[in-house]
């Protein structure tokens, strides 16, 4: 049989079969919400039918500026099921960016967190296509604003039946819209299809990558409004764990620990920055995470200071992954092969800081500065390219923008080698690699060794210009906090861990380092921040 790849047959599967598992959110108006699969659905067909009331038709773009919570659980269905397309909004990015991408997308409607009505209020004489504003809470909390025709989610589909007939398509009709952070230039769209989702979705549940459990309590920290927080939405959907969803509290570990330990959390996914801060709260209060085993870590390389915490003081596995809004965004997922488990913990911790092996659904290419196919020996560099069923294929509204190659693999910009047992190790970023004497150094494994430090909080590294040497390692530091390092000792804590040419020619402390709308270190502006630096003599 020929049976269309939907997000639709996700919610009619999980309706039907997994009807009474659990989804708890954090939100502004309800510091514990709960209700089932079963639950929000109904309310699901609710919103669907307020949709089409207010207007919205096949392949319009509906816009979300949204925390992870039961709400814009609703709105990932409702949309992508009526055949529109849902548009999640990084509420990160700079008010211009916001700007240029409601109006690149041709937003119809925005449903916005209240926490993101100020940035709308300033915008809204901008988005010109934009014809009304949902406000995720209830009549009783909606706050004041200055938006027109600004309505509370709940009066939205309070009078709306509970029933709805959805239509039917084809499954490479367009679900979801998300956008590059747009480190250079402006943001580019990403338009996934429901076959490339429910692909997805597939690819990251199986055993040896996500290995999603209806046995399984899942806390996606990860944001729903960047890459659809890496599809567990739809995953935990189809195979029917319970959802705890932070809401707002993604960044604070005291909520984060209380969650896990209330709902007995076992898997939670987020970036490394999530991670410093949680393992930082326990650090401080001596509290567990006792029912949680294993995290995903993705977004940006993770240090092996987190993959050792996590395992030696929580007994939680760190798991790495590599993806990007143009890979769907799976591509590589770091699961041990058999045996690897008795390696000793140095062998070990060697393959974990990797990146992983590709996932059944892409494939995966190194390439030479000259566009030579490197092999699989552990050594050699390039960019990374790949293709697969949830890759992109350009983007959105920009004909002639994209990186493919003539065999149809995606540049990435990644930097990487591949080992013999198929583990991507990512090196750098094409634009952040730095070259000294004609020799390449990975500012991401400098990176990951400082902050090894007992007393670095965060660290960056990049290049800046040498007389002699064209480019050295800058090594920009954030101290824990009643920290006070000494550069020597820090320089010293590098020796042994890295090549003695790698070493920063100089440390220099900071109160922050910039990140990017998706949670990375921010070296563009880094490298504005240091661009009259000179080295000591």
């Amino acid at each position: 049989m020929n049976v269309p790849l939907t997000i639709n047959s996700i919610m009619d599967f999980a309706e039907r079969v997994h009807g009474d598992t659990e989804i708890v959110s954090v939100t502004i108006d309800n510091p514990k919400h709960r209700y089932t699969f079963r639950d929000a659905f109904a309310r699901t067909r609710q919103l669907a039918n307020a949709l089409a009331a207010a207007g919205v038709q096949g392949g319009d773009r509906v816009a979300t500026l949204a925390w992870n919570d039961y709400r814009h659980f609703e709105l990932y269905y409702a949309i992508s099921c009526s055949g529109a397309v849902c548009h999640t909004i990084n509420p990160r990015l700079f008010p211009e960016q916001v700007d240029y991408i409601a109006n690149h997308a041709e937003d119809k409607l925005i449903f916005t967190d209240p926490a993101f009505l100020p940035l709308l209020e300033g915008l809204e004489d901008k988005l010109t296509t934009v014809e009304k504003y949902i406000v995720l809470t209830d009549a009783t909390n909606m706050p004041a604003t200055s938006l027109s025709n600004a309505i509370d989610y709940e009066t939205f589909i309070m009078d709306q039946p509970d029933t709805f007939t959805w239509p039917e398509f084809d499954e490479n009709t367009a679900s979801a819209l998300c956008y590059t952070s747009g480190t250079t230039g402006n943001p580019k769209g990403v338009l996934y299809s429901h076959r490339s989702t429910l692909l997805h979705a597939y690819g990251a549940a199986l055993p040896d990558t996500m290995n999603m459990s209806m046995h399984d309590v899942i806390l996606p920290i990860v944001p729903m409004f960047h890459v659809n927080a890496w599809n567990i939405i739809y995953g935990a959907a189809m195979i029917g764990c319970k959802l705890v969803f932070p809401g707002p509290k993604m960044g604070d570990g005291a909520a984060l620990q209380a969650l896990i330990e209330d709902e007995q959390v076992t898997m939670s996914a987020g970036v490394p920055t999530v991670w410093l801060a949680l393992l930082a709260y326990l650090r401080d209060t001596g509290k567990s995470i006792d029912s949680l085993n294993r995290v995903v870590v993705g977004g940006a390389a993770c240090p092996q200071s987190i993959i050792d915490e996590f395992e030696e003081k929580h007994n939680v596995y760190a798991h790495q992954g590599w993806g990007m809004t143009e890979t769907g965004p799976l591509g590589t997922y770091n699961s041990l092969k058999p045996g690897m488990e008795n390696l000793p913990l140095e062998g070990r911790r060697a393959i974990q800081v990797k990146q992983g092996r590709p996932v059944f659904g892409v494939d995966i290419r190194i390439v030479n500065d000259d566009g030579e196919v490197q092999p699989w020996d552990g050594e050699s560099t390039g960019e990374i390219r790949i293709r697969g069923n949830w890759v992109c294929s350009g983007y959105y509204k920009l004909e002639g923008a994209d990186s493919h190659d003539a065999d149809g693999y995606f540049g990435t910009g990644d930097v990487a080698c591949l080992d013999s047992d198929a583990y991507l190790k990512i090196t750098d970023r094409t634009k952040d690699v730095i070259k000294s004497g004609g020799e390449w150094i990975s500012s991401i494994e400098l990176e990951n060794v400082a902050v090894g430090h007992p007393d670095i909080a965060e660290a960056a590294v990049i290049g800046v210009a040498h007389p002699t040497w064209t480019e050295r390692p800058l090594l920009i530091v954030i101290a824990e906090e009643g920290k006070i390092p000494d550069k020597s000792d820090v320089l010293s804590f590098l020796e042994g861990k890295v090549a003695k040419w790698w070493i920063p020619e100089d440390v220099v402390f900071v109160d922050e380092i910039p990140h990017t709308a998706t949670g990375k270190i921010s070296k563009k502006d880094l490298r504005v921040t240091f661009s009259d630096y000179t080295f000591p003599e």
